[in-house]
């Protein structure tokens, strides 16, 4: 599980090093896709493929909003392995997707990691913090 934020830089070759704690997770390969609210989703490649075979694999390709979700994560997907200082590279098309400059932040949010702009991870940090507690009530009825 990956858990824990992590301040890292770019380099000047368009690599990320991962945080020494989710080497590991990584090691049989990582994808990197496009994520939501501006962000980039790291995944191990195992989980990669467990994601897409159950979740976007089942989606029905007649469907328009099917087809968008598959063109979204797919087509914005890149895979590497890390090297022996635990860097991989990031396409330019996704730190565009993301906005992302030279400083990030990685977070590890179970299972997946997320690369953010540091200040838009601030950002979405102080919206989160700010309203955890609704949403927790709104989706503890949601059990119910």
């Amino acid at each position: 599980m990956l858990l824990g934020e992590y301040e890292h830089t770019i380099d000047d070759k368009n690599r990320l090093t991962l945080p020494a704690r989710f080497r590991e997770a990584f090691a049989g390969g990582v994808v990197v896709t496009r994520g939501l609210e501006g962000c980039l989703s790291a995944y191990p490649r195992e989980q990669w493929e467990r994601l897409v075979g159950s979740w976007l694999d089942p989606l029905n390709p007649f469907s328009k909003e099917a087809r968008q979700m598959h063109r979204y994560y797919y087509a914005g997907a890149s895979e590497d392995k890390p090297d022996k200082q635990g860097r991989v590279t990031l396409p330019a098309a996704l730190l565009q997707h993301a906005g992302l400059g030279r400083e990030v932040v990685v977070a590890g949010v179970g299972d997946r990691a997320e690369i953010w702009d540091r200040d838009t991870w601030r950002k979405q940090l102080e919206e989160v913090e700010g309203s955890a507690e609704h949403v927790a009530e709104r989706l503890a009825t949601q059990l119910d």
